[in-house]
Formats: C-alpha cells, sequence, structure tokens
C-alpha cells in the first residue's frame, strides 16, 4: 500500500518517511499542497494520505473538500495530521472530507494503528467495488436474456452482442449459468426412431 505524506516541515517529514517504511508501507512525498494535489489528480494515486493542516499553496483542508469532489471509483483514505487541536478544528477537518484526525505531537503507536485501520478500510472498498462490478455484470446478463432476443426463424440461432450468429446452446452458455444435456423428446424419437420401442409406453 502506498501513502502520500503531504507535509512542508522537512524534521515531520522524515520521521514520518521512517517509521511508515519501518512498518512495511511505500511512501510518496509532497512538500506542498500543490505537490499533494497533482499527486493525487494522477492516475496511480495514494491510496491514503497522512495530510498536513498548514501547508503553502493549497492547505490540507481545502484538499480535504477537492478530494470529496472526486469522481474516482475509490477515493483516497486522508488522515489529517495537524498541530490544530481545538475540537470545532477537529470537526471543521472531518466535515471538510478527512476520514480521521490527529494532533501533533502524536504517539507513533496511536498513529501505526489508525494507518492500519486506514488499510482495513480500503481493503474494504477494493472488495466492496469488485463486488459491484461482479453483480453489475451479472445484471447485465440478466438484462440481455429478459430483453428481446433475435433469433433466426429457420435455424433457431441468436445473434449476439458482436452481431454474430451462435447456436442457441452457446448463447445461453454465455449469457447464464445455465448448462445444456441433450436428450430425445417422445415426438422426435417417433419421428426419427419409429423402430424403437420407448420406455414406460
Amino acid at each position: 500500500m502506498k501513502i502520500m505524506i503531504a507535509e512542508d516541515d522537512t524534521t515531520t517529514r522524515l520521521m514520518l518517511q521512517g517509521l511508515l517504511k519501518k512498518w512495511g508501507f511505500d511512501t510518496v512525498d509532497a512538500v506542498n499542497g500543490k505537490e499533494a494535489w497533482n499527486l493525487l489528480k494522477g492516475k496511480d494515486f495514494p491510496q491514503v494520505i497522512l495530510l498536513d493542516w498548514e501547508m503553502p499553496g493549497i492547505d490540507g483542508l481545502e484538499i480535504c473538500q477537492r478530494v470529496k469532489k472526486f469522481k474516482k471509483e475509490l477515493p483516497p483514505y486522508i488522515i489529517m495530521l495537524t498541530v490544530r487541536d481545538s475540537k470545532d478544528e477537529i470537526v471543521q477537518g472531518l466535515e471538510a472530507g478527512a476520514d480521521d484526525y490527529i494532533t501533533k505531537p502524536f504517539d507513533e503507536n496511536e498513529l501505526r494503528a489508525r494507518i492500519n485501520v486506514a488499510k482495513r478500510m480500503v481493503r474494504i472498498q477494493l472488495s466492496l467495488s469488485k463486488k459491484i462490478k461482479e453483480l453489475e455484470e451479472a445484471m447485465d446478463h440478466v438484462k440481455k436474456l429478459q430483453g428481446i432476443i433475435p433469433i433466426c426463424s429457420f435455424c433457431h440461432r441468436i445473434r449476439n452482442d458482436a452481431k454474430a450468429w451462435d447456436s442457441l446452446e452457446r448463447y445461453f452458455q454465455n449469457y447464464s449459468d445455465a448448462k445444456f444435456s441433450h436428450g430425445v423428446c417422445p415426438d422426435c424419437a417417433k419421428k426419427h426412431y419409429p423402430d424403437i420401442e420407448l420406455e414406460g409406453k
């Protein structure tokens, strides 16, 4: 998991780098709000952010507000890490879009515990996103089977999404979990095998 350290204070940033690497996390750094925002706009953006409130350019509060408006499927998990410790400021940070809030100076064990919570939340989001995609695909298949199916009046083949013609068996196997077993109905048995006595007749 990649964690962004958005912190303009060099001492704090280096200390966080050391702790996160010791705990097994990859890090990427931003020394001001503009750098942090540019990284967040990228395709491979960090999944978790340790975000300082007071940074030059764009402050942490504004970054939270921008991330809140993201159109990304899985927005990053933001931990606000700041010296601002009044109840009003904590509420302001959380309402702006931060997922968690830690005041400086911070306790290492508490920070590690909060990051592990973030890690679990990111994994849950990824799992839910995967399940949603699977459900959407399943619903798409159901809609196809419930809609009008173009079938040839003569050979009974079905036109698929690629405008090609599939056998009835192949079409339903592609768009459902149905499996086919072949047999012979009584009428066809009489027609094609008139000399064979049917069981149970």
